[in-house]
């Protein structure tokens, strides 16, 4: 069981992103994300969005460090992995 961080690589709003993930549940993730100071806002369904000024802050409050493809990976075999086309339809529907 981990929370896992993939590097700032995603461009948007001005500055890059990571995603954080948990490798176990939903609720280790967004407990982490409440330790952390994290805003509700940043969470989208199985990750929060996180800007790259906070990456260093959160590796040191215990989240892995990991590429993106194991991200992708290890959030799939945990079975919490939305895809996006399940994204799409949950967005559809609020």
């Amino acid at each position: 069981m981990a929370v896992l961080i993939d590097p700032p690589l995603w461009p948007r709003h001005g500055t890059v992103w990571s995603h954080l993930v948990s490798d176990a549940s939903i609720d280790e993730l967004q407990a982490f994300a409440r330790h952390a100071g994290l805003p509700e806002r940043a969470f989208d369904l199985d990750h929060y969005d996180v800007p790259a000024e906070r990456y260093d802050e959160l590796v040191a409050l215990g989240a892995e460090p990991v590429d993106a493809r194991l991200l992708v990976r290890r959030l799939a075999a945990s079975g919490l992995r939305v895809t996006p086309r399940e994204r799409r339809a949950r967005r559809s529907l609020g």
